[in-house]
């Protein structure tokens, strides 16, 4: 349970942001929900539509170190983890971290880099450590990765694999703005001069506090056993070769806690679970059709299950 000034703190954090990413109120929550989740996020949308305005911003709003690493075919691991270089005066190996050392990092059109480099964030989203050169390095806490990606018909895209895509706990689309929002990014200030003047609202131990918080909100045995229909439903949907996995299950439970949080109540619904499911799901899901959108599967999956 939040206490009065946690909430507060919360709901003026929220509004900051969306008075910063215009008319995307619930793609904002979405956000907040995979950072107090402890999970990551994906953004597949077309250049130019906030994807890195929405980054920027959570960052300043909750007081968190940012990086940004632009992914291109020819980036390397050791560009994004870090390398070590001999120092001659002293004989040794001295470590030089890289940008994945923060709490929020872009992953900026992931699917450019080709997947040996993509996999060199595994160990970092799913362990929250580095090893390199036979040491583990942690990193600092709380660890979030925002990766966006361009549509996979764009040329020069990298695919990402099945199980890069199972580390991200929500993909979401940022989608074009309304005409209301889009008149006032046309007339307005500057995005990046705006997030510049941003005071933190929260800090790194204040996110830690509230994803522990997450903990706490109840589940009943009713909303679990409406979890796991939904995940049997996807094993036997038709249209779908492979379902969900228990991971995305917990995945799914872990993210309506947070939802739930968020709209300020102690107890998970199963509008809240409905709210998250094409986001957790979509990206989770194998179609038996290559062509297949798997956004309306997941949507089909949900209305074909009932709440008891």
């Amino acid at each position: 349970m939040l206490t009065d000034a946690q909430q507060s703190a919360l709901k003026a954090a929220l509004r900051q942001v969306n008075s910063l990413v215009l008319g995307k109120p619930q793609e904002v929550r979405l956000a907040f929900v995979a950072l107090l989740a402890d999970g990551h996020l994906l953004i597949e949308d077309l250049p130019g539509l906030g994807k890195t305005t929405l980054a920027h911003a959570l960052a300043a709003t909750l007081g968190l170190g940012f990086q940004r690493v632009q992914f291109t075919s020819d980036l390397l691991p050791a560009d994004v983890l870090g390398v070590s270089v001999y120092d001659a005066p002293t004989h040794q190996f001295q470590f030089h971290p890289g940008p994945v050392f923060t709490h929020v990092l872009l992953a900026d059109e992931i699917n450019r880099a080709p997947p040996r480099t993509q996999s060199a964030l595994l160990e970092a989203m799913a362990e929250y450590q580095v090893t390199l050169d036979g040491s583990t390095r942690g990193l600092p806490k709380p660890f979030f990765v925002i990766a966006t990606q361009n549509p996979a018909d764009l040329s020069g895209t990298y695919p990402l694999p099945d199980s890069q895509l199972d580390r991200f706990l929500l993909r979401m689309a940022l989608g074009y703005p309304n005409a209301e929002s889009e008149r006032a990014l046309l007339t307005g200030a500057d995005r990046r001069e705006l997030i510049a003047q941003v005071q933190p609202l929260l800090s790194a131990e204040d996110v830690l506090a509230l994803r522990r918080a997450v903990d706490g909100i109840h589940a009943s045995e009713a909303l679990v056993g409406y979890v796991q229909a939904l995940l049997a439903r996807s094993r036997m949907h038709p249209g779908v070769r492979v379902g969900l996995s228990p991971r995305a299950g917990i995945a799914l439970l872990r993210a309506a806690r947070a939802y739930a949080l968020l709209l300020g109540r102690t107890h998970v619904l199963p509008e809240d679970v409905q709210a998250l499911f094409v986001a957790v799901a979509a990206h989770r899901l194998v179609a038996e059709a290559e062509a297949a959108d798997a956004g309306a599967l997941a949507k089909s999956i949900l209305l074909a299950v009932a709440v008891d």
